[in-house]
């Protein structure tokens, strides 16, 4: 099984992630490491502050086959980032989409209005983040309502973050149905 893990910066994407390691066992990769590894190693030009587009166009072919590699050895595999491009499902075909499983997470404009500064308190609960000073409500917003409209605009599911945090989080993870969907 893979579990595709998207959504904007700061929505909880590598909490989900590692409550569903805790939960099932499964090993997961965040593509924000593997963004890193390619960049600190020198074999990539890319820069941690270049455009989303731009790092999705170079990232998301080696988790594509990633992913391909995982499914064909029937292992078991979480993946999480906002590198996931909204028609991801053009990528794999009969053989490899039965086995994956995605979720988006995203935030309502009044959730963001409501909780700015838990979700900056939050930030790097999981993971150390440095400070990222245009971290807007405003841009928190647009960036949210991106991933939301453009994910659901592909028939995705969306899981979204309107009241409750720990509880919006703990009835999803308590509905293992749509593991079996």
């Amino acid at each position: 099984m893979i579990i595709l893990i998207a959504g904007s910066s700061r929505t909880g994407k590598t909490l989900l992630a590692q409550r569903l390691l805790e939960k099932y066992q499964y090993p997961y990769l965040s593509i924000d490491h593997l963004k890193m590894g390619l960049i600190r190693s020198g074999c990539t030009n890319l820069k941690p502050t270049d455009d989303n587009p731009v790092l999705t166009a170079y990232l998301w072919p080696i988790v594509r086959e990633m992913i391909k590699t995982a499914v064909e050895n029937n292992q078991n595999l979480i993946v999480e980032g906002c590198y996931i491009p909204l028609d991801w499902r053009r990528d794999f075909d009969e053989r490899y989409q039965p086995s994956i499983r995605f979720i988006c997470l995203g935030m309502t404009d009044e959730y963001i209005d409501a909780h700015y500064e838990d979700i900056l308190r939050h930030e790097s609960e999981i993971e150390s983040r440095p400070e990222v000073p245009d971290c807007t409500k405003e841009r928190l917003k647009t960036c949210n309502r991106h991933f939301i409209n453009g994910f659901r605009d592909h028939g995705e599911d969306v899981l979204l973050i309107s009241d409750d945090y720990e509880q919006t989080l703990g009835t999803f993870l308590e509905q293992e149905a749509w593991l079996d969907q």
